[in-house]
C-alpha cells in the first residue's frame, strides 16, 4: 500500500470519527426523544423524559467506526466514479449509498441496543443488559441485525436525498460579496460551508423519510419477526396515517442540527488534515 493509499484512507477514518463522536454526544436526547414518541405506547409509557441518556453507550462504541466506514467509502468511491459516470449527482448517490450499506454493518447492532435501551424494552435499562438479553435469550447472533433490511430501506432513500443536495450546496453556495469588485468575495471556512450545508440538506431528507424511520423503530423494538408491508397495514389500521410521521419534529431537528456538526467538524478536520499532508 502506498503512502497515498494510506492517506486515503486514514484522512476520512479520522476526520468521520470525530464527526460521528461530536453528533452522538450533542444530540442523543433528541434521538431519545425520538425513539419513545414512535415506539408502541408512545412517549411517557416508554420513559418519558427520564433516562435520555440510556443506550449511548452502545452509540458513542459504533459511532466512530460507522462513521469511518462511510466515509472511507463515500470518499474514495465518488473519485474512482469519476472516469466512469459524468454527472456529480449519480457519483454522489452511488457512493453515499455503499457508504452507508459499510456503515449500517456497525450501526445496526448498536442501534438495536441503543432504542431497546432508550424504550426500556423488557424492563433492561442499560446497554450492555440488553446485548446480553439479545445473545443469550434469543440465542442467535442475528438478532443484532434486527431491522437490517428496514434500516437500509430508510438509510439509502435519506443518503440519496442528502448527499447530492449537500455537495451542490456546498460547491454552489456560500459566496459572499464584500461590496466591491464582483470578484471580490469573503471567504467562508469549510467547516462553516459543511456544517450550513449539512443542516439544510440533512433536515429535508429526514423529514421526508420518517415514515420509513417509523417503521425501523416498530421492528427493532419488536420481539419476534416482523414483516414490514404487514406492519405498515396494521401501523395505519390501528393508528392512522398520521403514526407514520410520529417523531418528524425531534427527528428533523436532530438530523438538521447533527447534520450541522457531523458535516461541519467532518469537513473541518478533514481540511486540517490536508494541511498537515494526510490527504
Amino acid at each position: 500500500m502506498t503512502k497515498n493509499d494510506t492517506n486515503n484512507i486514514l484522512n476520512p477514518l479520522i476526520s468521520g470519527a470525530c464527526a460521528g463522536i461530536a453528533t452522538d454526544l450533542a444530540f442523543f436526547p433528541i434521538d431519545t426523544i425520538k425513539t419513545r414518541l414512535q415506539a408502541k405506547g408512545g412517549f411517557f409509557h416508554n420513559g418519558g423524559y427520564k433516562g435520555i441518556y440510556r443506550g449511548l453507550g452502545s452509540c458513542i462504541i459504533a459511532s466512530a467506526p460507522s462513521a469511518s466506514l462511510f466515509f472511507i467509502t463515500y470518499d474514495n468511491l465518488k473519485q474512482q466514479l469519476q472516469p466512469y459516470i459524468n454527472s456529480p449527482v449519480y457519483r454522489h448517490i452511488i457512493a453515499a449509498s455503499f457508504g452507508e450499506i459499510m456503515a449500517c454493518t456497525v450501526r445496526v447492532p448498536a442501534e438495536v441496543i441503543k432504542q431497546r435501551t432508550q424504550a426500556k424494552f423488557h424492563g433492561l435499562s442499560t446497554s450492555l443488559s440488553n446485548l446480553k438479553y439479545i445473545l443469550n435469550s434469543q440465542s442467535t447472533f442475528k438478532n443484532l441485525y434486527r431491522g437490517w433490511n428496514s434500516t437500509i430501506i430508510r438509510e439509502i432513500p435519506f443518503t440519496m436525498i442528502q448527499f447530492p443536495l449537500y455537495e451542490w450546496l456546498k460547491s454552489h453556495t456560500w459566496k459572499l460579496k464584500t461590496g466591491g469588485s464582483t470578484n471580490d468575495h469573503i471567504v467562508i471556512s469549510s467547516g462553516i460551508k459543511g456544517a450550513i450545508s449539512g443542516m439544510i440538506a440533512g433536515g429535508i431528507a429526514a423529514a421526508l423519510t420518517t415514515p420509513l424511520d417509523v417503521l425501523k423503530t416498530r421492528i427493532m423494538l419488536s420481539s419476534g419477526k416482523v414483516q414490514v408491508l404487514p406492519l405498515l397495514t396494521q401501523l395505519i389500521k390501528e393508528e392512522g396515517w398520521g403514526s407514520l410521521f410520529k417523531g418528524i419534529v425531534p427527528r428533523t431537528c436532530w438530523i438538521s442540527c447533527g447534520g450541522a456538526i457531523f458535516l461541519g467538524c467532518y469537513e473541518l478536520v478533514h481540511n486540517e488534515l490536508i494541511n498537515v499532508g494526510i490527504e
